[in-house]
């Protein structure tokens, strides 16, 4: 179950972080209202996760899902430049959260 919460985290990462970019430093209220939301979101079920999973584990790959996830939404809605360098680093990215899960599954 901690593996759950811990994947909800990080997808509430990816939304708090793109309606940060969309609050244009909080200028904006309902982006701002939605990313305080899913960043307190993120950050309880972060906290939960992290009751039975090692910290380095936990906190590695929540931000590694969020890191991802922005470089995703970032290239899809917001029209961020797709390189092959900038690919290469996602792809280490996730290549280091499936490791990291992996070196814990007896968690």
């Amino acid at each position: 179950m901690a593996w759950i919460y811990l994947v909800l985290a990080g997808l509430f990462e990816i939304v708090w972080a793109f309606f940060m970019k969309k609050s244009e430093g909080f200028t904006l209220l309902v982006p701002s209202t939605i990313t305080i939301i899913t960043m307190i979101a993120s950050f309880a079920l972060l906290s939960i996760a992290m009751r039975s999973l090692p910290l380095g584990t936990a906190y590695t790959v929540w931000t590694g899902i969020g890191a991802v996830g922005a470089f995703i939404v970032g290239i899809v809605l917001l029209g961020e430049s797709v390189t092959p360098m900038r690919l290469t680093a996602g792809a280490l990215i996730l290549a280091g959260i499936i490791l990291m899960k992996i070196s814990s599954s007896s968690t």
